[in-house]
């Protein structure tokens, strides 16, 4: 008997959709690609990594998150499990949070996080299936959420004018390091959260 497949994640990346080799370049004021098209960049003035979008094709990559349908899933408010609007109500959007409830007195109020809300349909198969929820999670409703930087690859110039490689590393918005990465995932900042119990909800 086979066991059933398991659901595969709408930001989750697939091998069919491989990343875009485009050529970067410096420019005065950060990084572009060569042949850079104005859907390459938010509306941020941010270059975003480059990825073919082919959703189903291949074997899913559980553990790649495709850099389109991450931003489109943080930017709109959209199910990381299945695309649908995340559910909201009177007390704000559902979000799972690792449990780090520790880590200061009123925790989850401004944690930045790069993983999208959930529909209450997806909540408990989220809560089972995702690996960063496995050492525990708390189910949060969060009143506000901004979008407030990025996670991804940063960049410097060399003595040449060609673009190195650096670590990757979170940049928030408005910084000047924002014109020099190629992000991968957007982050968002949460506000007016309250715990609340998913059986409940």
């Amino acid at each position: 008997m086979n066991a059933p497949a398991l659901p595969v994640p709408y930001i989750a990346a697939w091998s069919g959709e491989p990343t875009a080799q485009r050529r970067i370049v410096c420019r005065a004021d950060g990084i572009a690609y060569a042949d850079e098209q104005p859907s390459d960049r938010d509306q941020h003035g941010v270059l975003w990594n480059g990825r073919a979008y082919a959703r189903g094709t291949g074997r899913p990559r559980f553990g790649e998150v495709h850099p389109a349908r991450q931003r489109d899933a943080m930017a709109h408010l959209l199910c990381q499990v299945c695309g649908t609007p995340a559910d909201r109500n009177d007390r704000g959007t559902l979000w799972l949070l690792e449990d780090n409830r520790g880590d200061w007195p009123d925790w989850p109020d401004r944690l930045m996080t790069t993983h999208p809300p959930v529909c209450l349909r997806c909540a408990r198969l989220a809560a089972d299936l995702c690996p960063h929820l496995h050492g525990g999670y708390v189910a949060v409703r969060v009143r506000e959420s901004d979008p407030c930087a990025v996670l991804g690859r940063l960049w410097a110039p060399t003595a040449l004018g060609t673009p190195r490689k650096l670590d990757r590393g979170v940049v928030a918005y408005g910084e000047p390091a924002a014109r020099w990465v190629t992000a991968g995932q957007l982050i968002r900042s949460l506000h007016g959260c309250t715990s609340v119990d998913l059986d409940a909800e």
